[in-house]
């Protein structure tokens, strides 16, 4: 992605028809009409068939850490109720799901051997999913480190990318039969800078050194484990990376705001896409950051090299474009970057860059919402890549209310979609080659340090019952899907 130069600026409820403008815009023959989860978001069973703790269940039980005091021990048991969740999932029509493995739950220790019943729950998830006609995409890392692998060092401890590797090799051997789209990691920055930078996500550590070693063996773990799945995985199999590439936007032309673009956007997308799909990190990156680590002992011959294996997918979560000016003469920088509060930054070396809101249209997160940073990104990371493409995650919290009779009207997440599927058939009409979209997220969950408070989901959970409700927005992309876009 290239820094712009452009100023910020209940089931039975009838889904409204998609807005005028909207009309004529259909998306390609085989395009992936899905929706995404995170398994300790959704899972539950924390302690059955022999999963041990990851990072997430420490961090949660951790007084302090997580609004409400709320853990994913029973989220919305998922692990349970699959079944079902998948038949409503067949029933809305989606073609495909993008679910994560957890690592504790297939191999608790981080080591050694895979647990069949770890694993057998992922078979039948993913035969229940072909029954229906709904294509499975795992995703192998989405946060869930095992805690043993975390006491022993975690990301910034170069030996688990090792670990991650052979966990990878193992998942694909158990399911590559049954999955041919394979994610290795979700959103790699968020892993690195939110858990070993500012500390807002597990495993809640505030060292700006150790959050770029964790970026770069993240780096390492994602190509040592593409090479696990190439050698595991039938041919034709389809591997992919989801990063949450930001949309950086200067506030102004002036040459100072212009540098702390490229700031952010070196420590925010380039440190992932750089040894990925150039072999090499970007030397103003390196520049920036040396005073915190020594890049020439952090990597190593070879690394690059495994960093920069092919890849046949590159997945885009995306929420919201990031605004940046320099900090001038303030003393107290506004940090509206979406990514929680926490007295230490997760930009390291551009600690004093100023975040600012792309505009007041704000979701129940805060988030500015703009979908012109969706069209924009996808344009040019297929410009500058020529990598297909998948949204990998892109949706919205509102503030749901259940009505009288249990529906769940949601009019701001249907306008929300609307305005970012309309963002990707610009970005297709523009030559981007973009292959799917999943709605974040199927159902309501555990939406980490948020706790239960904040609703994500197309489906409600009532989470005293755990019944789940179809939303309007449900509905409505029901005849999305049903229709082949939005025509």
């Amino acid at each position: 992605m290239t820094v712009t130069e452009t100023p910020a600026a209940a089931g039975s409820v009838p889904a409204p028809a998609p807005s005028p403008e909207a009309a004529r815009r259909a998306f390609p023959p085989g395009f992936a009409y899905g929706a995404a989860t995170a398994a300790y978001q959704i899972e539950g069973a924390s302690a059955e068939d022999g999963r041990t703790p990851s990072i997430w269940d420490t961090f949660s039980h951790t007084p302090g850490k997580v609004v409400g005091g709320d853990t994913g021990d029973i989220a919305v048991d998922h692990y349970h109720r699959f079944r079902e969740d998948v038949r409503m999932m067949a029933d809305l029509g989606l073609t495909s799901y993008r679910f994560s493995l957890a690592w504790p739950r297939i191999q608790p220790t981080g080591r050694g051997p895979a647990v069949e019943r770890g694993l057998d729950f992922y078979r039948a998830l993913c035969d229940e999913l072909l029954a229906h006609g709904i294509a499975p995409v795992a995703t192998l890392y989405h946060w869930d480190l095992p805690q043993e692998l975390e006491s022993a060092g975690g990301w910034p401890h170069r030996e688990t990318a090792f670990r991650f590797a052979e966990y990878a090799g193992l998942a694909a051997e158990a399911l590559g039969d049954r999955v041919s789209t394979w994610t290795t990691l979700n959103e790699p920055w968020c892993s690195a800078f939110l858990g070993y930078g500012s500390g807002v996500h597990a495993p809640g550590r505030t060292n700006p050194a150790d959050a770029l070693k964790a970026a770069h063996h993240l780096n390492l773990g994602h190509g040592l484990a593409v090479g696990a799945l190439r050698s595991a995985l039938p041919a034709g199999s389809r591997i992919a990376v989801s990063l949450n590439l930001h949309a950086v936007r200067p506030l102004s032309g002036h040459p100072d705001d212009l540098e702390a673009a490229r700031r952010i956007e070196a420590v925010g997308n380039r440190i992932f896409t750089g040894p990925m799909f150039e072999g090499e990190y970007p030397a103003d990156l390196i520049a920036d950051t040396s005073h915190l680590v020594d890049w020439s002992e952090l990597v190593h011959d070879g690394d690059l090299a495994e960093i920069s294996r092919p890849i046949d997918l590159l997945g885009l979560n995306y929420y919201n474009p990031t605004v940046v000016s320099s900090a001038g003469n303030a003393k107290d920088l506004p940090r509206h970057d979406g990514h929680g509060d926490s007295t230490h930054s997760p930009w390291p070396g551009a600690e004093d860059v100023a975040f600012h809101l792309a505009n007041e249209d704000v979701t129940a997160m805060g988030w500015p919402i703009d979908p012109t940073g969706l069209s924009d990104s996808l344009t040019s990371l297929y410009r500058e890549f020529g990598v297909p493409l998948l949204v990998t995650e892109n949706g919205a919290a509102f503030e749901d209310v259940v009505s009288a009779d249990g529906s769940v009207h949601d009019p701001e997440r249907i306008r929300y979609i609307e305005g970012h599927l309309g963002a990707i058939a610009d970005a297709i009409e523009a030559g981007a080659d973009v292959r799917g979209y999943y709605l974040w997220s199927l159902m309501d969950n555990f939406e980490w340090a948020y706790g239960y408070g904040k609703r994500f989901g197309m489906v409600h959970v009532d989470y005293d019952t755990l019944v789940r409700t179809p939303k309007s927005s449900a509905h409505w992309y029901s005849q999305v899907i049903r229709r082949g876009g939005l025509a």
